[in-house]
C-alpha cells in the first residue's frame, strides 16, 4: 500500500464540532485544542460548531457536513461515554458508510497509559461517509490532544506511509492539481 503515500503535503478542509450541554464556543478547550492542532499541521478549519448531546442535532450537523462538497474531515469531541446524555455515537453511526473499527481501539489502547483502565468507558470511534472521515473522541483536552497527537496528526498527514486516509478522502480541486504536478 505504499503507493498512497505522497511526497508533498496535502492540506485538509477539516470541520470540528463539539457535542456539549454546558459549553459555548468561547468555554470550550475541547474543540479549540483541535483547532489549536489541525491549524498549527497545515491543514484548514473549514467550520466549527457545538451542538447539545441531542441524537438528532448532532445527526443534523454532521450530515451537512458530509453532504458539504468542501469538508473532507469531521472532528467531533463530547458525548461518547456511558452517561444518559452521551449520544455521539447512537447518532453518527447510522451516517458511517464504512466503520474505522482500529479507531476506537487505538485510541483507547494509547489511553490506558494517561488514564489506565477508565479508557473502557470511551466510546471513541470513527468512520467514512461520502469521502468525509468523521471521527469522535471525548469531550476532554486531553483526549483531543492524544487523539491528535497520537492517531490523527499520522493518519490525515498525505506524506505517512505506509498508508494514510488522504486517498480516501473527496478530493478538492486544488488537490486535483497538486497530485497533477507532483507526478509531472
Amino acid at each position: 500500500m505504499a503507493h498512497l503515500k505522497q511526497r508533498n503535503f496535502v492540506p485538509l478542509n477539516i470541520a470540528v464540532l463539539t457535542i456539549s450541554d454546558t459549553r459555548t464556543l468561547d468555554t470550550d478547550t475541547s474543540g479549540q485544542t483541535l483547532v489549536d492542532r489541525l491549524e498549527s499541521a497545515g491543514h484548514v478549519l473549514i467550520d466549527r460548531g457545538l451542538v447539545i448531546d441531542d441524537i438528532y442535532q448532532i445527526r443534523a450537523q454532521v450530515s451537512l457536513w458530509i453532504a458539504d462538497p468542501e469538508v473532507q474531515v469531521v472532528l467531533m469531541t463530547g458525548g461518547t461515554g456511558f452517561t444518559a446524555r452521551d449520544n455521539t455515537p447512537q447518532a453518527v453511526l447510522p451516517l458511517l458508510d464504512k466503520h474505522v473499527e482500529g479507531f476506537g481501539e487505538l485510541f483507547r489502547q494509547v489511553s490506558l497509559a494517561e488514564i489506565g483502565t477508565s479508557t473502557l468507558q470511551s466510546r471513541a470511534l470513527a468512520g467514512i461517509s461520502n469521502g468525509v472521515l468523521v471521527c469522535c473522541m471525548p469531550g476532554s483536552p486531553g483526549a483531543c490532544r492524544t487523539g491528535w497527537d497520537q492517531i490523527l496528526a499520522g493518519q490525515l498527514d498525505s506524506r505517512t506511509g505506509p498508508c494514510n486516509f488522504v486517498p480516501h478522502l473527496k478530493p478538492q480541486p486544488e488537490q486535483i492539481l497538486q497530485a497533477c504536478e507532483s507526478r509531472s
